[in-house]
């Protein structure tokens, strides 16, 4: 479904992403791990838009999006959950999560859609009504989170979903993560917890410094003693 072949990014004059190869496949949730500054949340941004300076071929659905604006890769399917979450300040839960269908062909079916997101996310239908900022950041991470899923995308793209938030909550954010992975959904996910990324993953990629240094199975990287010493001890 996601094909990224030789993919160079710059910020400015800085060579951030060092021809970076990747694939995700229909159905499945693939992390992108490593430590901060590795080009996790870089690689994502590229596909999603929002670093204009790059080469290479990033292919999804078999349409190439280099060149094409992060407004019409969302149409194409893409739904995008930042790390800075960007909930919408004055409005509701269940605004923030409406934003999230006004520009998708749910709109019409925006009942069954709201009904549909309060059922997977029980917190977030005990607050529909509630001021959307005044929830906990794990709270407001769950809605960002619903947001994105209520167009109903052919892949959802998460970036550290568990930076700062309670080990609870994280919890409950994994389990939601393997319930969407049973569903059928698909996923590339960025993350630094990176044994509960493998745990519920199905192939994962992990860089350093701007290239690809791991790609395995998830199972098989949970079992390498080097990946468990560098990475899931951090």
């Amino acid at each position: 479904m996601l094909s990224i072949q030789n993919l160079n990014a710059w910020y400015g004059s800085s060579h951030i992403l060092q021809g970076i190869n990747l694939e995700v496949r229909r159905g499945e949730v693939v992390s992108l791990l490593g430590r901060n500054g590795a080009g996790k949340t870089t690689t994502i941004k590229t596909v999603m838009g929002l670093l204009r300076k790059a080469n290479g071929s990033v292919r999804f659905k078999d349409r190439d999006l280099l060149g094409l604006p992060a407004h019409k890769r969302f149409g194409l399917g893409l739904a995008y959950v930042p790390e800075e979450r960007r909930i919408v300040p004055g409005l509701s839960v269940l605004e923030n999560i409406r934003l999230g269908i006004v520009a998708s062909d749910k709109r019409a079916r925006e009942k069954e859609v709201v009904e549909q997101i309060a059922e997977t996310f029980p917190r977030l239908k005990e607050r529909l009504h509630q001021t959307a900022v005044t929830m906990s950041g794990g709270e407001q991470q769950m809605l960002a989170i619903a947001r994105a899923l209520a167009s109903d995308p052919d892949m959802i793209l998460l970036d550290e979903p568990s930076e700062g938030i309670m080990p609870l909550l994280v919890q409950e954010m994994f389990e939601l993560f393997s319930r969407l992975r049973k569903a059928g959904k698909t996923i590339l996910l960025v993350e630094q917890n990176v044994e509960a990324a493998l745990r519920i993953s199905d192939r994962a990629y992990i860089l350093d410094q701007g290239e690809v240094v791991h790609a395995d199975s998830a199972s098989a990287l949970l079992r390498d003693p080097v990946i468990q010493e560098r990475y899931c001890a951090v």
